[in-house]
């Protein structure tokens, strides 16, 4: 009875077209010379990536867009982290577009941070201008005035229009492709003269279930109706500025009805949307407006780790944690590894601690919220070349973020969601190689993390030994680290109120 009344309480609401998805596992890496219909251009693009062959969701994917599937269905796809879901994405769209005649923006693709954004952007430009296309960015990581340079062209003589540019209202786009963060694309669609989603034919919400917090919401709604409108032109004279020059473009989804959906805009929106940990809950899903939605997953587990991940658990002493992580990180022999805490200020303090520790042969920094954008970039890129070995991390860099080489994750502190573990651990053993996970858990949480990874259906999780002589080794000069951690930490905040201090001053002033 008790069984039951547990199995109730776990029950989960599933949307119907959620119940018999397709398995992705069931198809088998493809070489790029088999692939069928792949433009000739992009195959060799692909090759100049290192790339010969597509993987599973790969495949899977391009049978529903380019295949058999043409498109027709939108696609949900939960695949583990580093199983190829950008490039299973980025590969159709590229294709699809590459007949176009015009350029307009017609593929918009969402993110929820900048380094992820511009990490996608850079598989898109790998591959958009081998057919002639052009991809933009929207992130915020440049002024406005420079990307709105690079996202919209002023009209020119030659195209037979001459206006003021005051009354500059239409969507000439400089890109087909435009990768963006929720913030900024509102920036673009509320400020920006002449930016238009009026020709968007695709719409990619990647790390779907992030997108779709509160948070994030209102973009969403904006850009659906934007692009969805059908009765009457966003811009009233548009058609009489742009015709007849450019009239096929002005009513892309104005004519006709969809054969057996009706007060559906033709041609309809496709979207896709991604996730390793893709929400089920009906009332978010709803939002996305999804036409004949096709579900693409990975087995018949819901919460999947890597095939190639080791989990391990290292049980420490509440007092000496970092010790153990230190000794962790030593004997790991210079591999690349990023360790995961609960906020950014403690990345922050644990990042300055470590670096108290005298002469290390590991290069270990910072990567969280708390810097500046330039800095994280810098930091990243600095990262993957090999000039630094550690990344200490708040959650920024859980989703998405592929670093090559990454062998190893640990978690400083236990993650509270299976999501949160699944995203921290997917930074390593992506594409197929093999990686670890290591987890701190002091005696009172190796419970809870069990009950946790059993969410993934993980039942193996080793404990990994760290010598308590190493430990003892290190404890006085742990003491001497602590000490100039707390002088550090009043003096950041010391800092911070007396620039808190000059700018309540200056608002005075002004007042």
């Amino acid at each position: 009875m008790e069984v039951a009344t547990e199995q109730k309480k776990t029950r989960v609401s599933v949307l119907p077209w959620m119940r018999n998805p397709v398995d992705n596992s069931l198809y088998e890496e493809c070489l790029l010379n088999c692939l069928p219909f792949l433009d000739p251009r992009l195959e060799a693009a692909l090759c100049n990536m290192g790339i010969t062959s597509l993987f599973p969701v790969q495949v899977a994917v391009w049978q529903e867009t380019i295949g058999p599937g043409s498109f027709e269905r939108d696609l949900c796809i939960n695949s583990p982290t580093g199983s190829g879901k950008t490039l299973a994405y980025a590969l159709p769209i590229v294709h699809t577009l590459s007949t176009r005649a015009i350029k307009c923006l017609r593929a918009l693709v969402v993110l929820p941070t900048r380094d992820l954004a511009v990490q996608v952007k850079e598989v898109f430009a790998s591959l958009a201008p081998a057919v002639g296309l052009s991809v933009g960015l929207a992130v915020g990581q440049s002024s406005i005035a420079d990307e709105i340079a690079d996202l919209v062209k002023k009209p020119t003589p030659e195209a037979g229009i001459c206006f003021d540019s005051e009354d500059f209202l239409l969507g000439l786009s400089s890109v087909d492709i435009l990768v963006a963060t929720p913030g900024r694309l509102m920036d673009h669609i509320y400020n920006t003269k002449g930016f238009t989603l009026d020709h968007l034919c695709y719409l990619v919400v990647d790390e779907t279930d992030r997108l779709l917090r509160e948070a994030y919401q209102s973009w969403l709604p904006t850009v659906l109706q934007l692009a969805q409108a059908h009765n009457h032109s966003l811009y009233p004279d548009a058609s009489s500025i742009l015709s007849p020059t450019f009239g096929p473009l002005k009513t892309i989804r104005r004519f006709g009805v969809e054969r057996g959906f009706k007060a559906k805009p033709y041609p309809r929106l496709m979207k896709m949307v991604l996730s390793a940990t893709l929400t089920q809950d009906p009332s978010k899903l709803a939002q996305l407006d999804l036409h004949h939605p096709l579900f693409l997953t990975t087995g018949p587990r819901r919460y999947q780790l890597p095939e190639q991940l080791k989990s391990l658990k290292v049980i420490c002493e509440p007092k000496f944690k970092p010790l153990y992580l230190l000794v962790l990180l030593e004997t790991l022999q210079r591999d690349k590894c990023i360790v995961f805490t609960s906020s950014v200020e403690s990345a922050h303090r644990l990042c300055t601690l470590l670096n108290f520790f005298g002469d290390w042969q590991i290069k270990i920094r910072e990567y969280s919220r708390l810097q500046r954008q330039t800095i994280r970039s810098k930091t990243l890129r600095a990262f993957r070349s090999g000039e630094i070995q550690v990344l200490v991390s708040s959650d920024a860099m859980t989703r998405g973020m592929d670093v090559e080489g990454v062998k190893n994750v640990i978690n400083y502190d236990m993650p509270a969601y299976i999501k949160t573990y699944i995203h921290r651990a997917g930074r390593t053993a992506r594409a197929g190689q093999t990686g670890r996970c290591f987890t701190l858990l002091l005696k009172d949480e190796v419970k809870r993390f069990k009950k946790l990874l059993q969410k993934a259906d993980n039942n193996s999780c080793p404990v990994y030994s760290i010598p308590s002589e190493s430990i003892d080794s290190l404890r006085s000069l742990y003491t001497t680290a602590l000490t100039k951690l707390k002088d550090t930490v009043e003096s950041e905040k010391h800092r911070k109120r007396k620039v808190s201090t000059k700018h309540s001053k200056k608002k005075e002033e002004c007042a």
